[in-house]
């Protein structure tokens, strides 16, 4: 089976489907997938099509986790290239470490031949300096980018501030639970900026004796909580699905300071039951689900927090 965070990324869905049909590993199906999502311009909040932070510049976020081993690869901040999850896995396979960010990511990729990557879209670099005009002061249009960015990272909101991630997470045929997630990340965030991700626990997690997560939107949050992290553990002291994510749920409602806003968990158990929890995301949330029964990926919605800590939800089959 296979979920798919962001009903915007279907240009790696149906290719993941098949890998997973033929009986590939997790991560043999879902890096591919993605990566089609990646060089996608029409989808805009990760690769080609996302969105540049406040000089204008990309910086990439991506990991890869298999559950059954508990390996994973993360880069983060990576400039000039797309295929961000191709190298996080890379990450995984090659190096003792975990995790490369920003340039020595970037060094990373030449080695292994991977492409620098022309990706700001001119109409990408059209909105961001329009959004920037709209909210600089002269002086500060003269002196940028030498001028304080901070205040500029709230003064910006209007809808197209994307905080979207693309998460994939399925149970292959030899149960094999995985993740992977890819984002261009916050747009118009502060350079540098990481969000949840590429961070173990936080943005996504998979033990294969138990389940997997991933979570997009509001990483400011799931970091505080260790989101993923959370669903799995509980699973493991031998919650149902549903409680591990009531559980969840409430700790980042607890969240009162800070940066606060919607955040999605994407949920699977070790017997192939899933859920999708949108909390607090005014608009409505759409996913991805296959399995081999369906036959071809379909769209479901979210379900709101709130029928799921009140019980109104359906059994799961």
């Amino acid at each position: 089976m296979i979920v798919v965070g962001n009903c915007e990324s279907w240009p790696g869905i149906e290719t993941t489907a098949r890998h997973l049909q033929q009986g590939a590993h997790g991560l043999d199906a879902l890096v591919p997938g993605l990566s089609l999502v990646e060089a996608e311009a029409k989808v805009r909040s990760v690769g080609y099509g996302g969105w540049p932070n406040l000089l204008g510049e990309m910086e990439f976020d991506a990991s890869v986790m298999n559950g059954t081993t508990r390996d994973y690869g993360a880069v983060a901040a990576v400039p000039m290239t797309l295929e961000v999850t191709r190298l996080a896995r890379a990450v995984l396979e090659n190096l003792p470490h975990t995790m490369l960010v920003g340039e020595g990511a970037r060094r990373y990729a030449d080695e292994l031949g991977l492409a620098r990557d022309p990706v700001l879209l001119e109409h990408s670099k059209e909105v961001w300096w329009r959004k920037l005009e709209d909210v600089m002061t002269p002086e500060q249009k003269d002196a940028f980018p030498n001028t304080d960015l901070a205040p500029l990272t709230r003064a910006i909101t209007d809808p197209e501030k994307v905080r979207d991630t693309t998460v994939f997470l399925c149970k292959d045929s030899r149960n094999n639970i995985c993740t992977a997630t890819s984002t261009s990340g916050w747009a118009w965030k502060y350079p540098g900026r990481v969000g949840d991700s590429p961070i173990p626990g936080a943005g996504f997690y998979a033990d294969s004796r138990y389940g997997g997560a991933a979570c997009t939107h509001t990483g400011e949050m799931t970091m505080r909580c260790s989101t993923a992290r959370t669903v799995v553990l509980a699973m493991k002291l031998g919650m149902s699905l549903d409680d591990a994510l009531r559980l969840a749920v409430t700790e980042l409602q607890e969240l009162k300071s800070g940066y606060t806003g919607g955040v999605v968990i994407h949920a699977i158990d070790a017997a192939g039951h899933h859920r999708v929890i949108n909390v607090g995301c005014e608009e409505d949330i759409i996913y991805w689900i296959w399995t081999p029964q369906l036959g071809k990926p379909v769209k479901q919605q979210a379900l709101k927090a709130e029928d799921l800590l009140t019980g109104r939800v359906e059994a799961l089959s």
